[in-house]
This record gives structure tokens, C-alpha cells and sequence, in this order.
């Protein structure tokens, strides 16, 4: 792997943590390490990183806290967040706050390279740079990563982003859950649909179609497809 994708570890449990800046560094990652969350934060406020692996459960600033501030200050970097509990909720609560995945403890660290590596591959900068799609009454602006609707500003996480970009591309076909999972995240085991689902619900609020739902329609028993309002 590239030695110039640098990676930002935040995980107060010194063990967990070696082991999985051990694994990355053999893989030729620069890994930092951070033991709670005030530091994590400023590490990655910083920038310099292509992607922050971020425990839930923190000293001094909590997780979600950290993906919360971070994405308030428009920093889109991958965040894959680490959590112990087994809840829906938590997993939940992570991804509204923008993080881009999450993995709960505990995990094989294989599957962990392989998270890195899925959310590292849909990260690469596209050549359209500077260009922009137009989506109901917002324009999504391909270079700052960002809805805009009569001036005001909304920003995406790095999935959120992939996504609409990836809904936009084969705008009016129905795309299934499992297709969505493969494009956007690189990834295809189904138990990750409810992924999937949890970002459809994100950027419907973010576009302002939580309720109305004509911009990103569900089929049922099919998946989801964007139209032109």
C-alpha cells in the first residue's frame, strides 16, 4: 500500500491500539497515535491525513463528539469508527454525526484492512474538479465536497458524497442495496445493508426530502434511484 496515506489512530486502550498501528504500518501506512479524544481531535483537525480510525468510547472528548466537531468545521476525512457496544443505536448516532463506517469490537484485523483499504479506494479525487451536479433545487459541488442551495452551505461526509455522486451517475435507475454497498463502500457482505439505508436517511435530510421523499425514491423490494424533481 502507498506509504504516503497517512492514517490517524484514536484509541485510549494501548493495546488495541499498538496492535492495530502494528498491522497498518506492515501494510506501509504512516500511523499516528492518539490516546483520547481532546488530542485525536486536534491531530486531525491538523490535517495531513487520508483517513482517522476513532473509538466511540473516549477520555476527555468522546467519539461522536470528535466526528461531530470535525465535520461541523468542514474536514471530510474517512472516519471509521470503533465501537464496543453491539447497538444499532450507537452505530447510528456515529454515522449521523458523519462518521463513514464502523466496526465493533471485537474485530479481526483483517477485516479492519479491509475497511481502511474500501474506504480509502472511494476517496481519490475526481477529475471533474471544480464541476457540479445540479439535484432538485441544490447543486452539489464536486470539488468542496458540498450541497448548496440559494447560498447556504451544507456539508457532506466523504460517504454521504460518494453516494449521491454514485445515485447522480445512473440518476432514474433503481439501484439495489447490494450494488450501492459494492460501488460506494467496496464492500458486499449484506449484513451491511442497514449501511446503506442509515446514509439514504442522512442525505434525504440534508436535501430536504425526509418527508416528501421525490428526489430519492425507495422501491420497495428493489432499493433506491434518484429522479429529477
Amino acid at each position: 500500500m502507498d506509504s504516503r496515506h497517512k492514517i490517524l489512530v484514536v484509541e485510549d486502550e494501548q493495546a488495541i491500539a499498538m496492535t492495530i498501528r502494528d498491522r497498518l504500518e506492515s501494510e506501509g501506512y504512516a500511523v499516528t497515535v492518539a490516546p483520547d479524544g481532546e488530542e485525536g481531535y486536534k491531530l486531525a483537525r491538523s490535517g495531513g491525513y487520508s483517513l482517522v480510525v476513532l473509538d466511540l468510547m473516549l477520555p476527555e472528548k468522546d467519539g461522536v463528539e470528535v466526528c461531530r466537531d470535525l465535520r461541523a468545521r468542514h474536514i471530510s476525512v474517512p472516519i471509521l469508527m470503533l465501537t464496543a457496544r453491539d447497538q444499532i443505536a450507537d452505530k447510528v448516532v456515529g454515522l449521523k454525526m458523519g462518521a463513514d463506517d464502523y466496526l465493533t469490537k471485537p474485530f479481526d484485523m483483517s477485516e479492519l484492512l479491509a475497511r481502511v483499504e474500501a474506504l480509502l479506494r472511494r476517496t481519490a479525487p475526481r477529475s471533474e474538479a471544480g464541476a457540479s451536479y445540479k439535484i432538485g433545487p441544490f447543486t452539489l459541488d464536486l470539488r468542496r465536497q458540498e450541497l448548496v442551495r440559494d447560498g447556504e452551505v451544507t456539508p457532506l461526509s466523504t460517504q454521504e458524497y460518494k453516494l449521491l455522486c454514485y445515485l447522480h451517475e445512473h440518476r432514474g435507475e433503481v439501484l439495489d442495496r447490494d450494488e450501492l454497498l459494492t460501488a460506494v463502500w467496496g464492500y458486499d457482505e449484506t449484513v451491511y445493508t442497514r449501511t446503506v439505508d442509515v446514509h439514504i436517511a442522512w442525505l434525504r435530510q440534508k436535501l430536504d426530502d425526509s418527508r416528501r421523499q421525490s428526489l430519492i425514491v425507495t422501491i420497495r423490494g428493489r432499493g433506491y434511484k434518484l429522479v429529477d424533481e
